[in-house]
This record gives C-alpha cells, structure tokens and sequence, in this order.
C-alpha cells in the first residue's frame, strides 16, 4: 500500500513479528526506512511512541516475520558476477549480501592470455561449466584492484564482496611454477605477499586458499597452492593484515576425507597464524565417514584458540553435504552409451525435456541401458569419474519428495527399497529416477551423515567456535543447490525437524545475520537497529517452503545447474529497495561491490 501525505519514509513496515539478528527474543514492532538505512525500529510494547509519518510504501507484515537479510559468506560468483545482477541461487533464499573468492580459486590477477587457464581451473575445482565462464564472462582487468573496479561499476540484486585467491595469485607471480605447485622460493613468496596486500588494501574481504587434493584443475592438477609450506602460508597470512581487516579462509588437508591423520596439524598451524596476525582464520569443517569423530576433536581445538585469544572459526554446512543425481544431471546411468546417446541429443536441442523423459521411460530404452558396460570415465570431464562411483552409492542414496526429507531413515535407501520390492537395486533406481517426468532428484549425504541423522549437525550448528557456511552458491551447478541453505534452516531446525530436538529461530537468524556479518568485518549490517543497512527479509513462518532441486539449463551457452524453488519469502529488501516480492525477482538493483571491513 501507499501511504497519503508527504513520506516521511521510504518504506515502513508495521506489525511485524520483528527477529533482529542479535538472538534476542522476537518482538512485535514497526520499522521505518530512508535513503537505504533503518531509521525507526518501535517496540509495540516499547516506551516510544508509534511509528507516525507517511510512506512512498508500507508493507503490513501481521502474522509474518521480518528478520536481517542473510549474508552468505562462502559462494563462487566471482565469473558469474560479471555478467549476471541477480546472483541467483543465493538471492532466492533471503541472501542479501554474499562473500565470493573461496577455496583458493578466483579471476583476479591475470595475466594476458591466461583467462582460459583460470575458467579451466574454477570449471575442475568448482563445477562451473567452462563453456559458460567462457561465453559469459566479461574481463577487461589485469590485477585484483582493477577486477574491483569492474564489479563496482556494475549493479546487483545483494551486495557482493570477493576475496583474492591463492591459486590466481601463485600463477600470476610464479607463471607455471606456480601453476604446478613448484616449491616457492623467498622471491616468490615476497611477489605473492605484494599482490595479496594491494588486494585488501583495495577492498578484498579476505584471502583463500585451497589445501585438499580433491581440488583439482581440468587437467587433474591440484590447485596452486595445495602444497604450500607454512613459510608461504604465514608470508601470506601477514601480507593480508598488512593490507587491514581481513579473513583467511581455506579448504584444509583432510576436509573432503582424504586424509585423516594430518587435520589436527592443520589446525595447529592455523591457530599459530590467527594468533600472529591478529585475523580470523576460516576453515571447512564436515563430518567424514571415515572418522566421524574427528570433527568434534578439530572444534575442540578450535575452540581452546578462541578462548587463548586467536581467532579459528570451522566453516560448517546446516545440512548433509554431497550432491544430487537424477537424469537431468549427473548419474548412475551417465556412461552407458544408449543414455549417452539419447542426452547428447537432449544437449543438441533435438529433444525437448518430455521427449527425453518418454525415451528413457520405454521399456526397451530401460532394458538397453540396464544391460550396457559403462564407457570409461574421461578425465577432462570434471567429476565424471562421480558418475560410474554412482553405482556403489545406492546404500546410502535417499530419493527427494517434492518437499524433500533431508533426514531419511535407512528404509529410504535404493537399497532397502529395491529390497522391499524385490527388485535389482539400479532397476530400482532407474525407475526412481523417472519420476517427476524425469526430472526428480535422489541425495547422496558424502558427508554430515555418517550416523544416519543430523544429531552431529546440530552440535556443530551449536558450537560456539562455529561459523554457517560452505552455501556454495554458483558453484557445484551439476551436483548440488546448497545455497538453499538459509531457508532450510529457518524450515527443517526452527519448525519442521521430527528426529530430533529443534534450534530457536532466533539462534538460527543470529548465525547467519549478525555473526557471518561479523567475522568478515560488515559491521553496518546483519542486525534490525536504527543506523544499520535496511537489508531485510519478510517471511510467512506457516508458508515458507523449500522445494526439490531441478536442473535448469539458463547459464550462458545452454550451460546447466541445479536450482532449488523457495515459497514463502513475501519481500526481501536491499538498502531499502524490495528485491523480491513473493518469490519473484523485482528488477531492483541496489546491491553494489563490497570494498573492504566496514
């Protein structure tokens, strides 16, 4: 509605059930916005008077929530971003602020002719298709501060900060020493410190790093930097407070489960590095199933340097962490010829989806493809070797209902199912895959599940050493949408969890407002208080939903990725712009480049 009068306001918000980022209590209340700030906050049950004055625009949030615009701190839009405003996933789900540049991987420095080099890289390490960095992507810069000056002439639907990267930044300075991960000499290590300062003195929010063997470039080289000395990493860690507020993240050895004796020296050396610098160190920290008790001895660790004044901060995930398969994307079937054959043709536009879906559900297509010996994997396909491993997953393989259960109990395995109907396990997936005309989608938990629930998400959720992270949104496009992640939280922990105890929508709000806002220095957001940012959320706690993943194919040249439908999210509003009404992006552009700590 409009208000009559002269506005006082931009935008009031009135009778709303008011979460303010901080963990407090709820409360009822109004909020005044102008010029992009929260200017009013009234407590219905306050001593101040009513929220008067007029609005260009007022929403009456009775019966709906309103809570901080949620800052994601660990995506990958550092391609997307120069191309697309809307910076979607993320956006979908209530993100109004998100943190690019992790893992190690990032655009910025580049040499001239080495933009293919980099897309090759983020294309192995991240699954981002490299036909669409290739096609999409606008350069036009040589160093990090000039990649900053690019993002910052362009508009976005939520802010966006980056962080430079270790793997850019080695091959920039050490050439293709650097890119084989050479040993780097004191000259070196000098050249990187100096690219990695007038980084964050031009504005990254952080440097990372890259240090699992999973993380692999096209070619199966690891990323730049994977075995790095700690003479590197600590040239580097001072480099970057040399250059201000600033926070070091990494993937450590051993977070993809690859190795689990090395870990706890990992942690030692980053409590070493927080202490000296002074900054907060970030790392992904999950459950692995090869010691699933390993987390809890990485927390405690973590938190004994918290408590002795350094800042360690494990990046954890709200849910299971894997990745998603079905037709649509990657699968059990994927390297059988007939399949090959009939989604080449879908790729070639010869098919439309619900030709495709009646091809693969005739019986003699089923029986033909059942039958087949898989094709070798190809090692310039990044993950394709996921495919064929794909076949020996069905124990711990759950389909997803339209509202997917991300806590299923082992009676919803393909096993157990094909068990129960006395069928062969992959017959049994094949036919669970057609559902959906072929679009459905089954969860693989790799990690997060190794006890079969979410009891150990919970401790992490919980912990007070612990940041939420690790969304992943624009990356991992084949695999999985966990940039969906803030509205599971709010749907799964604060209302709908069944197997366990539930977490305080007000604790939830909090760690992933006010806390990821503040470990990367964005003070100015992530809390309703008068003088902070007026990025917002207004949600319908009855309605809000998140829906079944499905593989869209809206990347540039045709390319695919998993997206995630939330309903629910009535406004979302960045700098006091509504973004999003209903679920559907408004056209609004206030988001803007991110420079530095606030």
């Amino acid at each position: 509605m409009h208000d009559v009068g002269t506005p006082v306001y931009d935008l009031k918000i009135v009778n709303a059930t008011i979460v303010d980022g901080t963990g407090a209590d709820r409360f009822a209340g109004d909020i005044g916005i102008r010029d992009g700030l929260i200017v009013a906050v009234r407590r219905h049950d306050g001593p101040d008077p009513a929220l008067d004055g007029a609005a260009a625009e007022t929403i009456d949030a009775a019966g709906r929530l309103v809570t901080p615009g949620f800052v994601d701190i660990h995506t990958h839009y550092d391609g997307q971003a120069t191309w697309d405003e809307v910076l979607d996933p993320s956006t979908s789900h209530g993100v109004t602020t998100v943190v690019s540049g992790n893992c190690g991987v990032g655009f910025a420095p580049v040499r001239p002719g080495r933009e293919d080099w980099l897309i090759r890289l983020m294309e192995g390490v991240e699954d981002i298709p490299g036909t669409a960095l290739a096609e999409g992507m606008t350069w036009g810069w040589e160093t990090f501060p000039e990649y900053l000056d690019v993002l910052e002439r362009r508009t976005f639907a939520a802010d966006i900060g980056v962080q430079v990267a270790h793997g850019a930044v080695r091959a920039y300075a050490m050439g293709e020493r650097g890119a084989r991960n050479e040993p780097a000499t004191p000259e070196d290590i000098a050249a990187m410190a100096a690219i990695v300062t007038e980084a964050i003195e031009a504005g990254a929010l952080g440097f990372s790093t890259s240090r699992t063997v999973a993380h692999k470039a096209m070619g199966g080289e690891p990323v730049p930097g994977t075995f790095a000395t700690e003479d590197e990493l600590f040239g580097l860690g001072r480099a970057m407070a040399a250059g201000g507020r600033a926070v070091f993240e990494l993937a450590p050895t051993g977070s993809s489960g690859e190795d689990i004796v090395k870990p706890a020296s990992e942690v030692a050396w980053m409590r070493r590095l927080a202490a000296e610098i002074g900054m907060p160190v970030s790392f992904a920290l999950l459950q692995v199933n090869a010691a699933p008790q390993l987390w809890r001895e990485l927390m405690a660790e973590s938190q004994a340097a918290n408590e002795a004044g350094a800042q360690l901060h494990p990046q954890i995930a709200g849910r299971p962490f894997g990745m998603l398969t079905g037709f649509g994307t990657r699968n059990a079937f994927s390297k059988r010829p007939t399949f090959r054959a009939l989604d080449d043709r879908r790729v070639a536009g010869e098919l439309d989806d619900a030709a495709f879906a009646a091809e693969l559900a005739r019986p003699e297509v089923k029986a033909a493809i059942l039958a087949e010996a898989d094709l070798p994997s190809d090692p310039n396909v990044p993950g394709d070797s996921v495919n064929l491993a794909m076949q020996y997953m069905l124990d711990r393989m759950y389909p997803m209902d339209p509202v997917p259960d991300y806590e299923p109990l082992p009676d919803r395995t393909v096993v157990a199912i094909a068990r129960a109907r006395g069928e062969e396990p992959l017959a049994t997936l094949y036919d669970l895959q057609l559902a959906d005309d072929a679009r459905t989608t089954l969860m693989v938990p790799m990690f997060n599940y190794s006890d079969g629930d979410h009891e150990a998400i919970r401790e992490m959720l919980t912990h007070p050493a612990s940041v939420f992270g690790l969304a992943d949104g624009g990356a991992h496009c084949s695999m999985i949408c966990d940039a969906s992640q803030p509205t599971f939280l709010l749907t799964h922990w604060a209302r709908d969890r069944t197997r366990g105890e539930r977490l305080p929508l007000e604790f939830l709000v909090r760690k992933q407002t006010m806390d990821t806002a503040a470990l990367y220095g964005l003070t100015d957001r992530g809390v309703i208080a008068e003088g902070k940012r007026a990025d917002l959320n207004v949600i319908d706690p009855d309605t809000l939903t998140l829906h079944r993943p499905r593989m869209v194919h809206d990347l540039p040249a045709g390319g695919g990725r998993m997206l995630q439908q939330a309903t629910g999210y009535i406004a979302t509003i960045v700098a006091g712009q509504i973004t999003r009404r209903n679920g559907q992006d408004t056209g609004a552009r206030p988001g803007r480049l991110i420079r530095g700590a606030r």
